[in-house]
């Protein structure tokens, strides 16, 4: 199994249930908050891949759900800036391990990464532990 470095909101009621399963598939966790992390571009921008830069926002943030942030609407150099500034902004979680960096727990790509089998769970797409439940009706 992994040792999985993982950047979590405390507190995150998602970030909660993504640590119980990688726990309960075997991986050992070093549990950081992405909060107090003092991110630059060159140190965050790893963590998105190949991803559109829409993809790297959380969008349950409060400044992008006032409108005061579009994740549609701006650069990568200028989302990088803006998640430095305000780290809410950042999609969670981000997580190291097996000498990859990604964003965002979706449990099949997690899985095929590096393994979830083992947590018990039924892998497929219906299993949404990435969206916070606070704020599913307002998607």
């Amino acid at each position: 199994m992994a040792l999985v470095v993982f950047y979590e909101k405390p507190g995150c009621i998602n970030n909660t249930r993504q640590k119980q399963l990688l726990r309960a598939a075997g991986h050992e966790l070093d549990v950081r908050n992405l909060l107090e992390e003092l991110w630059t571009a060159e140190s965050l921008r790893p963590y998105f891949g190949a991803l559109p830069v829409a993809q790297w926002f959380n969008r349950t943030a409060p400044a992008v759900k006032s409108g005061a942030v579009d994740p549609d609407g701006v650069t990568e150099a200028e989302a990088l800036s803006l998640m430095i500034a305000m780290p809410l902004l950042i999609r969670r979680p981000l997580m190291f391990a097996a000498g990859e960096r990604r964003v965002g727990f979706d449990v099949e790509a997690v899985d095929a990464w590096i393994g979830l089998a083992q947590a018990d769970v039924q892998l497929d797409a219906q299993l949404d532990v990435e969206t916070c439940p606070r704020n599913a009706s307002t998607k």
